[in-house]
């Protein structure tokens, strides 16, 4: 279903989904920025935050968060020079 209202004036919205992850490695104001950048990048991602320290990076999606996207976050995680530690909480 798109994002457009119907002909009878109803609209649909996506629901948000946030999912909260660990990541090694956020030790300093530059890397979270990285890690928020990298991950915000991502077509599945509508908002991102990573937090200093703790690790913990919370992504909001549109669809429910599967392997496949737990997935794709740990190689972008990856590759950006961090260590992706699976999911921490489903808010």
């Amino acid at each position: 279903m798109s994002n457009c209202c119907t002909t009878d004036g109803s609209c649909h919205t996506p629901a948000e989904i946030t999912t909260v992850y660990r990541v090694e490695g956020i030790g300093s104001a530059h890397c979270q920025g990285v890690v928020t950048k990298a991950v915000g990048d991502l077509a599945e991602v509508t908002e991102v935050t990573a937090e200093i320290g703790t690790g913990l990076v919370t992504v909001t999606t549109t669809t429910e968060p599967d392997e496949a996207l737990d997935a794709l976050i740990a190689k972008t995680v990856d590759e950006a020079g961090y260590a992706y530690a699976g999911r921490a909480v489903m808010v």
